[in-house]
């Protein structure tokens, strides 16, 4: 068996790679094999490998650069998935997406279902709907995982940015008003991997119920930036002595705005899969001890 996995040196893809292989042989691709903005190399690439499941963690994901590159966000976050939804289907394979909690508004303080009304802040966020949108519309068998503030210990991502920041600088403003679930990217490739296992298993009764649809996949629990930040700290110990202030957002204004609330409800994947990843503090102790 065949899998395709796109993005293969990102966060995500770079940890899938290591997780899926025990399922089948994993093709992984990056830009420079298939570029996710070129509709003719995606379908030669796919038509190519002929796989039995499609993975696709990658994605235009500079949120503020995005705001600038509104065609090249939507060819990669939109067009791309609608191109492997196509193409999945006309194989009979399965796709795996990966979206984020960014197509919601942030309003409120309770945890976001997946069939709550969306309303995306930044054209990264209506992007990411899009191809949401097109996937759905192009292929049955797809199973989309929305997600927030991926973490892991490579790439550019908040973990590694306040590690160095901290060493660097004596003090620095955080902001304390968006509230979220750090996710790491290690977790999410096992889960992923599981959850495949699952499809795959001849155990699997042909009388169980399809689960095809969007899910919910972030660590437990919630903290903002701000409570991030100082857990980062508190376990990077006496390297790390920055003075860490929390700010609103609005005193740390961007390109692209921020919901302020990005918590996700994980209920639905537990029903459906069994799968419940641990708390944010857990796999980020986890994280850094590795």
């Amino acid at each position: 068996m065949k899998i395709l996995l796109t993005g293969s040196n990102g966060q995500v893809g770079w940890e899938l790679r290591r997780t899926l292989a025990c399922l089948g042989e994993v093709v992984a691709v990056d830009s420079s094999v298939m570029d996710l903005s070129d509709t003719a190399a995606i379908r030669r690439v796919v038509r190519e490998v002929a796989p039995r499941i499609i993975v696709n963690p990658a994605a235009h994901t500079a949120v503020d650069k995005a705001e600038s590159e509104t065609d090249l966000a939507y060819a990669i976050n939109a067009g791309a998935p609608g191109i492997l939804a196509e193409e999945a289907e006309k194989l009979g394979a399965l796709l795996l997406h990966y979206s984020t909690d960014y197509v919601f508004d942030g309003s409120g303080n309770t945890p976001w279902r997946e069939d709550d009304s969306k309303g995306p802040l930044n054209v990264y966020g209506a992007s990411k709907l899009a191809g949401e949108q097109a996937i759905q519309a192009a292929c049955r068998r797809h199973l989309i995982f929305r997600t927030s503030w991926v973490y892991g210990a490579r790439g550019a991502n908040f973990l590694l940015s306040m590690r160095r920041l901290m060493r660097e600088r004596p003090e620095l403003k955080i902001v304390a008003d968006q509230v979220g679930a750090p996710t790491w990217s290690r977790m999410l490739a096992e889960a992923t991997a599981l959850i495949l296992s699952q499809q795959l298993s001849p155990a699997r009764g042909a009388d169980r119920p399809e689960p095809w649809g969007v899910y919910h996949m972030t660590n437990a629990g919630e903290t903002s930036w701000h409570g991030f930040a100082e857990a980062i700290q508190t376990l990077d110990g006496e390297e790390s002595q920055a003075r860490l202030l929390p700010i609103p957002s609005s005193d740390y204004p961007t390109p692209a705005k921020r919901p302020l609330n990005s918590r996700l409800n994980n209920d639905k994947l537990a029903r459906v899969f069994g799968v419940r990843l641990p708390d944010w503090q857990q796999a980020l102790s986890l994280c850094m001890q590795s």
